[in-house]
């Protein structure tokens, strides 16, 4: 089987992978999310990262036997087409992602939901290879949620999986999705930021801007949360506590619903601080958990920042792809 290419689109960056026909990684490239522009602006973007991972992997990108992208937003992957993704700029309408980036790089485009494509990547080839249900939780920008039982991918009547928007708190805090309490509204990287940047405004003392200004961001990324965390930054601390807490209770409604196997924890935040926050999410699920002297496992993704990417690549030609279990 010739080389295929898979891309995990998120609210900060860009991950692009090359796999060989075993899974292997190739080449990889790592680019920013733009945060000015539109949709064809981020599609630029994706082809971009996509011809340095083929050059990476000594190979041209039109070689290539396809390439597959996890989108954040209202995935449609018959059309090929993402609406609302509201982490991504200008991206209130509909877009055809896989045909502008096919005609880019003149190889096929597939395109699939960007927790659905990393929760199959974790399944076949990463932390949830032991089990045959599980829930996937990707903490970054957002907070995504995928779900497999007996084996399938589930994704209900299009739109199962969105742990983000469980309520957590009635009447809590406004989501960036505009209800209020939602899951995402305490533990969305793009929330805490938001909330994090009002508190500075009220003059709450904080070291995350300092960071991210100096790491030449522009946005809380993961890396400048883990940073401030590193220096006993007051309001980070507190930010993420706030967030584990949130994420302990929708986790645990989740699993009292569906009785999984297993819990993946995912997402920029999630892999970023590892395990030992993986640790306290566990700790906090319990008090909620109605069977809680049965608890599901709980790991952090093993395929790490390039999971997304890899499950996006399965798509390419349906070779054990997320195509067959939608």
């Amino acid at each position: 089987m010739a080389l295929r290419a898979g891309v995990d689109l998120g609210g900060t960056k860009i991950q692009a992978v090359v796999l060989d026909a075993s899974g292997g990684v190739l080449g990889a490239a790592r680019h920013p999310t733009p945060t000015t522009g539109g949709p064809p602006d981020v599609v630029a973007a994706v082809a971009a990262a996509v011809r340095e991972a083929a050059q990476k992997a000594d190979v041209d990108a039109g070689e290539l036997a396809g390439v597959g992208v996890g989108s954040p937003g209202d995935v449609d992957d018959r059309a090929g087409t993402v609406t609302s993704a509201r982490n991504l700029p200008g991206w209130s309408g509909s877009f055809p992602v896989a045909a502008v980036l096919g005609e880019e790089l003149g190889v096929p485009a597939w395109l699939g939901n960007d927790v659905d494509v990393a929760t199959i990547a974790e399944f076949e080839l990463g932390a949830g290879q032991p089990y045959t249900s599980l829930l996937g939780v990707f903490w970054g920008t957002g907070v995504g949620g995928g779900v497999v039982l007996d084996g399938r991918l589930w994704r209900g009547r299009a739109s199962a999986g969105e742990i983000g928007h469980m309520v957590v708190k009635l009447g809590g805090a406004r989501c960036p999705c505009g209800r209020l309490g939602c899951l995402e509204a305490y533990a969305g990287r793009g929330a805490m930021e938001a909330r994090a940047r009002k508190e500075l405004g009220e003059g709450t003392r904080t070291e995350l801007f300092k960071i991210m200004e100096k790491r030449g961001r522009t946005r809380l990324t993961s890396g400048v949360f883990a940073r401030a965390l590193d220096q006993g930054d007051r309001l980070a601390t507190r930010l993420i506590d706030r967030a584990i807490e949130a994420l302990g209770a929708g986790i645990a409604s989740a699993v009292n619903l569906i009785d999984v196997e297993a819990v993946i924890i995912g997402g920029g935040l999630g892999i970023r601080l590892g395990q030992p926050y993986a640790d306290r999410i566990e700790r906090e699920m319990l008090p909620h958990l109605f069977s809680d002297y049965r608890p599901p496992a709980v790991h952090v993704a093993a395929l790490g920042d390039l999971g997304g990417a890899t499950g996006a690549a399965l798509m390419v030609q349906g070779d054990r792809s997320v195509a067959t279990g939608l």
